[in-house]
């Protein structure tokens, strides 16, 4: 087997999947805060990947391919899992139901992103990212479950609620932002996505993962927010263009 620069990133790729093989182990016990930390940690892997890919230039299919493989056992199995196991196996049925979905949506999304795929480089996310979504459950399990009374109370419902939200944001055309390059022409491109992610991630770390939660539903609000100024900006301008040829025909009859 010929070994060339496009290991480097399809390592990162193997870390990312082998902390979501250690999330469901995590989750299996009833570790679930472990096994929440280990999808995070997937998370850092696999945007690492696609970093080391532009940086040794050896970004391809089988990268992309192998990076949805990673993606659906670390952001789709292993959140799901971990959400049946925290609270969503005391609903029965209903609640295989909802802990399926992260799975089940995540791996449609990402089916539907390789086929749309031109290029490797890309501006914006059609559809909220999977491994947000799954850093999104694991930030609420974080905060609001104890290891010894569970989920209680409204962060019980709140959790089927958040579950099934991202789970239908992965499949809709809502439009988020991609990771900002740190690079001169990728400030220049995008300066405020990049002062965003740089104030985010120190709130994070200076919180010690407290406002993870916080982040990740500001950014999710965002992009719905965006989505819908600029549907109501289309119909707008729609409307308008109706008038005006409305008003040059009414012109040309009189």
């Amino acid at each position: 087997m010929k070994i060339t620069r496009a290991v480097v990133p399809s390592l990162f790729t193997v870390l990312n999947m082998f902390c979501g093989f250690l999330a469901i182990l995590n989750a299996s016990k009833g570790q679930i805060e472990m096994g929440a930390w280990f999808i995070i940690l997937a998370g850092v892997f696999d945007s690492l990947d696609g970093v080391m890919a532009r940086i040794t230039r050896s970004s391809s299919q089988f990268g992309v391919e192998f990076d949805s493989l990673a993606d659906v056992v670390s952001f789709g199995a292993a959140p799901s899992f971990l959400a049946f196991q925290a609270h969503l196996h005391t609903l029965e049925n209903f609640g295989v139901i909802v802990s399926a979905m992260p799975l089940i949506f995540g791996a449609i999304r990402l089916a539907r992103f390789n086929v749309q795929l031109v290029g490797f480089e890309k501006d914006y996310f059609r559809g909220l990212p999977i491994p947000s979504a799954a850093i999104t459950i694991c930030a609420f399990l974080l905060q609001y479950n104890t290891e010894r009374l569970g989920l209680s109370g409204w962060a019980a419902n709140g959790l089927v609620v958040l579950v099934i939200g991202v789970s239908l944001l992965m499949v809709s055309k809502v439009r988020y932002d991609t990771l900002p390059k740190f690079t001169r022409r990728g400030i220049r491109a995008h300066p405020w996505r990049a002062i965003s992610f740089a104030v985010a991630a120190a709130i994070v770390l200076i919180s010690k993962g407290t406002y993870l939660f916080a982040v990740m539903v500001t950014f999710i609000v965002f992009g719905i927010l965006r989505s819908v100024y600029d549907w109501m900006r289309h119909v707008l301008n729609h409307v308008g263009k109706e008038t005006e040829e409305e008003g040059e025909i009414s012109s040309i009859d009189v």
